[in-house]
């Protein structure tokens, strides 16, 4: 069994791989103040509910916060008995990283990569909806050859919201028409529809620098963009996860040769 471990923002992914299927998936906010016991008792509690015997034989991890960091290494050594790895560059994982510094490139956008040229032909743009919305490109020969962050669209439109003292905070629901009739669906024509046109514009343009590519949509908001942005091709929710998978395989043959 393989605990994959994916650190953003806003929340940690954790998922549980059986070698050919994902057992159980679980979110939580993600939070530095919390201990190694505490995330344990959480997450040996998700392991009973599901009927799933405690233990696994490898864990691996995506992290953009390098604040959690220490508290996962000690989670993994005290209350599952295995060394936690950390997918930190391209070149651990046979992945060529273009980008500048190749350093730079955060491991979960690494993940997607991996997972991306996994299920897809190159070259492929990977629109991941998070705190931010990031496109990560991969050029034809399957290199990661950089892409574009645009603030996520929660935080976005919370920036509003706060700014602005009239203005209700509103559901993320596409209105039937961009025409407005009143101030919530003002709200979520600009909110929705504008956003999906500014993914749009971004994911075109890049597509063209890579002389055409096929875009797919991952992150906890991207089923919400699917039948709103006419460029992304597919939602594959677990596509972070999967990317770690591979990098796990990668890692654990290499060590073993």
């Amino acid at each position: 069994m393989l605990l994959a471990i994916d650190v953003g923002n806003t929340h940690t992914v954790c998922g549980l791989w059986d070698g050919t299927s994902w057992c159980a998936i679980w979110r939580r906010a993600t939070n530095p103040s919390e201990t190694e016991d505490q995330l344990g008792v959480w997450l040996r509690g998700l392991f009973d509910m599901n009927g799933i015997a405690w233990g696994v034989e490898h864990a691996i991890c995506a992290s953009v916060v390098p604040a959690m960091d220490d508290v996962l290494d000690k989670l993994c050594e005290r209350w599952l008995g295995v060394r936690l790895r950390f997918l930190r560059k391209g070149s651990d994982v046979g992945l060529e990283v273009t980008y500048e510094p190749p350093t730079a490139v955060g491991a979960d956008r690494l993940a997607n990569a991996l997972g991306a040229l996994q299920r897809y032909q190159a070259p492929i743009i990977v629109v991941d909806f998070g705190t931010a919305t990031t496109f990560d490109a991969i050029s034809s020969d399957g290199a990661y050859a950089g892409g574009a962050i645009l603030p996520g669209v929660s935080i976005s439109s919370q920036a509003l919201f706060d700014r602005a003292a009239k203005l209700p905070q509103v559901e993320f629901r596409a209105p039937a028409t961009a025409l407005g009739k009143n101030t919530v669906h003002a709200l979520q024509s600009g909110i929705m529809l504008g956003y999906a046109g500014a993914i749009d514009a971004l994911a075109g343009k890049i597509s063209e620098e890579l002389g055409g590519a096929t875009v797919i949509a991952t992150g906890g908001l991207g089923s919400l963009f699917l039948g709103l942005c006419e460029s992304i091709q597919e939602y594959e929710p677990t596509l972070t996860l999967e990317g770690l998978v591979i990098a796990n395989d990668r890692v654990t043959s290499a060590a073993a040769h």
